[in-house]
């Protein structure tokens, strides 16, 4: 089970930082995403996090936000700096148990599980 937080409403150039509990398993054995989804837009790789600890990002974000975990209590954290309105999305976490070397951002479907996200609103 994946339950995300952090969510909310700030001006653009804020901050937020968005956490993904995971329960039921160990996450070091998983690769973990965050994914965002726009109304009217299609689902949006963030960010991952490999269980070798590498970690990817999408090109609209490089640079802004930063993946991170806390694997001794299973939690994914996404800091995200430098927010922009076009950020406005509804925020998911994904995990998927995997012997692949690195994460993937695309496609969406390679995650198994997913959270019921968190809204990121940025005016």
């Amino acid at each position: 089970q994946l339950v995300e937080s952090g969510g909310g409403s700030v001006q653009a150039g804020g901050s937020l930082r968005l956490s993904c509990v995971a329960s039921g398993y160990t996450y070091s054995d998983y690769c973990m995403g965050w994914f965002r989804q726009a109304p009217g837009k299609e689902r949006e790789g963030v960010a991952c996090i490999d269980r070798f600890g590498g970690f990817y990002y999408a090109d609209s974000v490089k640079g802004r936000f930063t993946i991170s975990s806390d694997k001794a209590r299973n939690i994914p954290y996404l800091q995200m700096n430098s927010l922009k309105p076009e950020d406005t999305a509804l925020y998911c976490c994904a995990s998927v148990s995997t012997s692949a070397t690195r994460c993937l951002l695309q496609p969406s479907s390679w995650y198994e599980d997913w959270g019921r996200g968190t809204q990121v609103t940025v005016s």
